[in-house]
C-alpha cells in the first residue's frame, strides 16, 4: 500500500497536494468544496488590513494552442476582515480535522500587530501559520511582500516576532525576486521558521498594446507589473526549491510552490527535496478536480517503482545536482536522426546551419519509391558524427517524438571534470600550449 501522507514542519496532512494561498483559498466555501475534492491541504487567501482590489487584475501568455502557460496578476491580499476569514478558518478545520489549514498573514512591520494577530491566528484552531514574504505588486509598495522578503535582516526580524508568540508551526513564504534564495531562506531559519515555502509569483510586466502603447491589462489607459506564475515558472521554482534544499544552513522541510499542473510536477519538487507541493494557476485554470489526476498518478508511479511512502523518495535527485566545474568534460554525446520518423521538415538542420555548429547535412533521397517521378526529391538530414559536438539543440527543435536521439561515444578514457583539468595546465600558458592541450584532451576551451 502507498502512503501519500505528509508532514511538513509539523503540519500533516493525508496527500502532498495543497492549494496555494490564492483566489482559489479566499472562502470556506472554496476550501470545503476542495478538500471534497481530495486536496490534502490549504493555504488560506493571505489574511491583513482588507484591501479594495481592482479590475482587469488578471493577463495570460497563451503560446502554440496552449492557454494560461503564464499568469500574471495584481491581486492583493484578502478583501474581506480579519474577523470573518479567522472564523471561516475554525469552522472549516472544524469539518475536515484531517486536513491542513493553513492561515497565511500579512500585516504592517510592528511587532505588537503582529503578535496580535498571531495571537488570534492561534486561536482559530488554523494547523499552521504563512508568512508571505513574496508578493512583489501592491503590498510591497506598502513595505511589506517582497520588501521584506528581499531583506534578510526585515525577514529574521518579523520571524521572531511571529515565532515569540506562535504556539503552532510557522512557515515562511519566500520571494524568488531576489539574486540568492539562500540568503532569505537562512534569515527565515535564524528567525525561528519551521518550514520553508516557496516560490512567490516573479515581478513581470505582460504586454504592451502596439495601437494604444497601453499596458496589457490596461486599466484606464494604465497598467503596471505584477506577480507571474504557471508552467512557465517551473524551472526557476525547481531551482530555487534544490538551492533551499541543498544548503546546510537551512536544513528546513519544504513547502514547493511554482508551475505545478500535474502529478509529475510534483513528483520533481518530491524528488528535489519538498515534503508538499502548492498549486494555484493550475487550479484556476481548470478547477479543482485535477487533484484526483494527481492522487492517482503518484500513486500508480510509487507503486511501479516499489514504494511505499514519499519519505524514501524524497530529495532522491539532489546528488545528481553538481557544478560546472564537477562535470565530466570528456563526456561525449552525438546527435542520430532515425530516418523512419524524420518528416524531412528540416528544422534540425535549419538550427545547426544557421545557429549551432553546421554539421547536418541534406543528402538526396531517402530510400523510398517515388510516387510522382516529376515531384521534387525530398532530402533526408543527416548528422556529420565527426563534427557533431552534441548541444543538443537539433532534439529540442524536433517535432517528432523520439526522432533525434543523443548517443554515447565511448571516449575511451576516465572521466575528467573541468576542475581537475585546471590543475594540468601549464602556467603561464601560451595559445601554443593551450591549442597542445585541447588536442591531447579532444576538448575546447574558450
Amino acid at each position: 500500500m502507498v502512503d501519500l501522507s505528509t508532514n511538513c514542519g509539523g503540519i500533516k496532512s493525508p496527500n502532498p497536494f495543497w492549494l496555494a494561498s490564492a483566489p482559489p483559498t479566499n472562502s470556506a466555501y472554496q476550501v470545503c468544496k476542495a478538500f471534497e475534492a481530495g486536496w490534502g491541504g490549504a493555504v488560506w487567501k493571505t489574511i491583513g488590513a482588507p484591501v479594495m482590489n481592482v479590475v482587469n487584475r488578471y493577463a495570460a501568455i497563451d503560446y502554440n494552442g496552449q492557454k494560461i502557460v503564464g499568469l500574471n496578476n495584481i491581486e492583493l491580499i484578502s478583501d474581506r476582515s480579519i474577523e470573518i476569514n479567522l472564523k471561516e478558518i475554525s469552522e472549516t478545520k472544524k469539518l475536515w480535522p484531517d486536513r491542513a489549514v493553513v492561515a497565511s498573514l500579512m500585516v504592517e512591520s510592528d511587532r505588537q500587530i503582529w503578535h496580535d494577530i498571531v495571537k488570534r491566528t492561534v486561536d482559530s484552531g488554523a494547523d499552521g501559520i504563512e508568512l508571505n514574504y513574496g508578493c512583489p505588486h501592491g503590498m510591497s509598495e506598502r513595505g511589506m511582500g517582497s520588501a521584506v522578503g528581499q531583506v534578510p535582516e526585515y525577514c529574521s526580524m518579523i520571524t521572531e516576532w511571529v515565532t515569540e508568540v506562535s504556539t503552532i508551526p510557522v512557515i515562511v513564504k519566500l520571494t524568488p525576486n531576489i539574486t540568492d534564495i539562500r540568503y532569505p531562506g537562512r534569515a527565515a531559519k535564524k528567525g525561528g521558521a519551521d518550514a520553508i515555502s516557496l516560490i512567490n509569483t516573479i515581478n513581470t510586466i505582460m504586454g504592451v498594446n502596439l495601437d494604444t502603447f497601453e499596458i496589457e491589462p490596461s486599466r484606464g489607459g494604465k497598467g503596471g507589473h505584477g506577480g507571474y506564475a504557471g508552467p512557465a515558472v517551473k524551472p526557476i521554482a525547481l531551482h530555487m526549491v534544490s538551492e533551499i534544499a541543498r544548503d546546510p544552513e537551512i536544513n528546513l522541510p519544504i513547502s514547493a510552490i511554482g508551475g505545478i499542473s500535474t502529478w509529475r510536477d510534483a513528483l520533481e519538487f518530491i524528488l528535489l527535496g519538498s515534503s508538499n507541493v502548492q498549486v494555484c494557476t493550475a487550479a484556476m485554470h481548470y478547477g479543482f478536480r485535477i487533484v484526483e489526476d494527481m492522487i492517482d498518478g503518484l500513486t500508480n508511479w510509487m507503486e511501479e517503482k516499489g514504494f511505499t511512502s514519499l519519505d524514501q523518495i524524497r530529495g532522491k535527485a539532489l546528488p545528481n545536482i553538481t557544478s560546472f566545474g564537477e562535470m565530466d568534460l570528456l563526456y561525449k554525446a552525438v546527435a542520430h536522426i532515425d530516418e523512419k520518423k524524420c518528416i524531412q521538415c528540416n528544422l534540425c538542420y535549419i538550427a545547426c546551419e544557421d545557429t549551432a555548429h553546421q554539421c547536418i547535412d541534406l543528402l538526396p533521397g531517402d530510400g523510398q519509391p517515388k510516387a510522382d517521378p516529376y515531384a521534387a526529391e525530398k532530402k533526408q538530414p543527416t548528422v556529420r558524427e565527426a563534427d557533431c559536438v552534441g548541444c543538443r539543440l537539433c532534439y529540442i527543435v524536433c517535432p517528432v517524438e523520439n526522432c533525434i536521439t543523443m548517443v554515447r561515444k565511448e571516449n575511451g578514457g576516465k572521466p575528467k571534470t573541468w576542475n581537475e583539468l585546471v590543475k594540468e595546465l601549464p602556467q603561464p600558458m601560451s595559445l601554443e600550449d593551450l591549442r597542445k592541450f585541447q588536442h591531447e584532451h579532444g576538448i575546447e576551451i574558450h
